[in-house]
């Protein structure tokens, strides 16, 4: 048996059975606790790359939900999001969320800007072993922190000016997600109180979602959708890439939810696994029947954006709650994110692809959920934190897109808008040669 033979056999050994193993290759010792090390940081980092993944089913969904004049537009802004939030988060982003000291009550804290520099750098378990290096900590948070700016970007798809577009993001992706990401992710006062989000149902997607609802409001609606006090669907342009999209997005979940472990540790992460996966079924199901019996047709956006709709709810609580927890969480968020994206529509907050629907409302209900069914955690502390990530998220968001209008200007011109961004903002086509519907 080779030395990698005999490694993996001793990773295996190890995770499987707990025992303190070591092995040897050669002259070479590979100790146990080494072992366990080289296993939970492969997995983290490859948890990493299907979180990356996501950012692919971000534009691809997005980009097929909406109208072929704007395919480019949408595309450079999921491009630009995710390089405006791999740099911030290295420049300010993590210290901020993970300030290992907090000031003002345990709401702020920060440990200086950049990221270290020393490789040695290790977390460390309880019991001494090393669970996976600074960079890996910091490149899987990384992945996370874009996430947020990309919500936003298909609820005020079609009609926002780039620079404003890209400018909001800088700002939010830098200071205000990190910052709320500390209170629970960084051990701050939530986290004290006992707030539980596991992967992010409140910290990602609803801070995402309600920065989407600011941005919708300040906004207004897109030219033609709402006529007379009617409402008139603007249907996507291509409805196999934003198939697509979802399914890209429920594969980068594995990573999402199982790399949010934080180990390689075969039994949770084949739970989160399982959670994560029966709640994004039970959630396609459920928005299915429930789009089809009030629309009386099968529409494919509600059953897409139901299959998210029960991933953000499991989000919360994927490892703290049982398999038939699970469902029922998935089954309640498919049937949420239908009622949701019907109402936003009535009250005439024109959101695209559905993405307050979906990481909002299904993001609120997963972070409940985690109290409803989880016994260790209280409803009340829960709620606490979902108002109080709310109230923050929402007036900084507002603020921000306020500034931005009244500064530079937030919205394209009306002609800007009939032409389609792909032209007036980038002179170019996404598909050069076919003619594009300008109404």
């Amino acid at each position: 048996m080779n030395a990698k033979k005999i490694f993996g056999a001793a990773a295996c050994g190890l995770l499987i059975t707990g025992l303190p193993l070591t092995v040897w290759a050669g002259d070479q010792g590979v100790s146990g606790s080494d072992a366990i090390f080289t296993a939970n940081n492969t997995w983290m980092l490859v948890a990493t790359f299907l979180v990356f993944l996501m950012h692919l089913g971000f534009a691809s969904l997005e980009a097929g939900m909406t109208r072929a004049k704007n395919t480019v537009n949408i595309l450079y802004k999921n491009t630009a999001i995710i390089a405006i939030g791999l740099l911030t988060y290295a420049v300010v982003g993590f210290n901020l969320m993970y300030p290992e000291s907090f000031s003002l009550g345990s709401w702020f804290g920060f440990a200086g800007f950049g990221v270290g520099t020393s490789p040695e750098d290790l977390k460390i378990l309880e019991d001494g072993v090393g669970v996976y290096t600074y960079w890996t900590d910091f490149i899987f948070q990384a992945m996370f922190a874009a996430t947020a700016a990309t919500i936003v970007s298909g609820a005020v798809a079609e009609r926002i000016k780039l620079p404003s577009f890209l400018i909001f993001t800088a700002l939010y992706v830098a200071f205000i997600y990190p910052w709320l990401g500390s209170w629970q992710w960084g051990g701050g006062w939530l986290d004290e109180m006992g707030f539980y989000d596991f992967a992010g149902s409140t910290l990602v997607h609803s801070v995402g979602g309600w920065a989407a609802l600011a941005g919708v409001i300040v906004l207004g609606p897109r030219l033609g959708k709402y006529i007379g006090g009617k409402i008139r669907p603007i249907p996507g342009h291509n409805m196999p890439l934003a198939t697509i999209g979802v399914f890209l997005l429920w594969l980068g979940w594995f990573g999402f939810n199982g790399g949010s472990v934080l180990s390689a540790d075969p039994a949770m992460v084949s739970f989160v696994f399982v959670t994560t996966a029966l709640a994004a079924a039970a959630g396609v199901i459920s928005a299915m029947f429930t789009s089809w019996t009030v629309t009386k047709k099968p529409d494919l956006t509600m059953a897409l954006n139901g299959a998210l709709a029960g991933l953000v709810g499991i989000t919360a609580g994927a490892d703290a709650v049982s398999v038939g927890a699970a469902v029922i969480i998935g089954l309640i968020a498919g049937i949420l994110v239908v009622f949701s994206i019907l109402i936003l529509d009535r009250l005439k907050l024109d959101d695209p692809v559905g993405a307050i629907s979906v990481h909002l409302t299904c993001g609120i209900w997963g972070t409940l959920a985690v109290g409803i069914f989880a016994a260790e955690y209280s409803v009340m502390i829960q709620l606490l934190g979902v108002v109080s990530y709310g109230v923050v998220a929402f007036v900084a968001a507002l603020a921000i897109f306020y500034a931005i209008k009244s500064t530079i200007g937030l919205r394209v011109d009306e002609e800007e808008e009939r032409l389609g961004l792909d032209i007036t903002e980038h002179g170019m086509e996404a598909y050069a040669g076919f003619e594009m519907n300008t109404k």
